[in-house]
């Protein structure tokens, strides 16, 4: 769910302006899912640019506050939002914790790195959402350490259906910054595409596993 109509298209500026997102529908990426793709969205770019990163930081930490108020604890989803997680949480002054994609191995064997007591309150950062399920995994972890997750920011989804449904099953709310729509309709009115690449990034996402790019 995007809050701010504004905030979704300066993001998406940004995001193009960066080239955190490239887009390519003549030249699609392969990606590691095997999955070909006219967009490559790699959001860690941002933290290189200060301004820009202060910008996600601000409206991230607004964002939450509107909505949930002050949580107890920000914790990112390991590895993409550490990052900016950490940025937020810093901007709030409130405590910080990422999630693993599984426990190590070795010595504590901790999933949840950082303080994390039972009862607390957490909002999760993530950096993108495909499908979601890597970042539902890291809400079920919390919930199993006690945490009562109040709901998930992300800087972009794609807006897969498949995604939307996840998180239905998941009980979590989810919000973005900017989305696939607002990306595309930012790239049109900058002449970052036109009207028939454009065409070309819509069909892809209404069935991304299948799609193969035809000129």
């Amino acid at each position: 769910m995007i809050l701010n109509k504004e905030t979704a298209k300066k993001t998406a500026e940004l995001l193009l302006q960066i080239k955190a997102i490239k887009l390519e529908p003549q030249d699609p990426f392969t990606w590691a899912s095997g999955w070909h793709s006219p967009i490559y969205c790699d959001n860690r770019v941002i933290l290189s640019y200060p301004v820009i990163r202060n910008y996600i930081r601000e409206h991230f930490a607004k964002q939450i506050e509107g909505k949930f108020g002050k949580p107890d604890v920000i914790a990112a989803v390991a590895t993409g939002a550490i990052g900016i997680g950490m940025l937020v949480a810093e901007y709030l002054s409130l405590p910080f914790a990422y999630v693993r994609p599984e426990p190590k191995g070795h010595g504590r064997k901790n999933q949840i790195e950082g303080n994390l007591e039972e009862g607390q309150t957490v909002v999760v950062i993530e950096d993108l959402i495909s499908t979601g399920k890597s970042s539902l995994g890291a809400v079920k972890a919390l919930k199993e350490a006690g945490a009562n997750v109040k709901g998930m920011f992300a800087i972009f989804t794609y807006g897969f259906k498949t995604a939307e449904i996840n998180f239905k099953k998941g009980g979590i709310d989810l919000y973005t910054l900017s989305d696939y729509d607002n990306l595309l309709e930012t790239a049109q009115k900058t002449t970052y595409i036109n009207a028939e690449q454009a065409s070309i990034l819509k069909e892809w996402r209404e069935d991304p596993a299948n799609w193969k790019v035809t000129l």
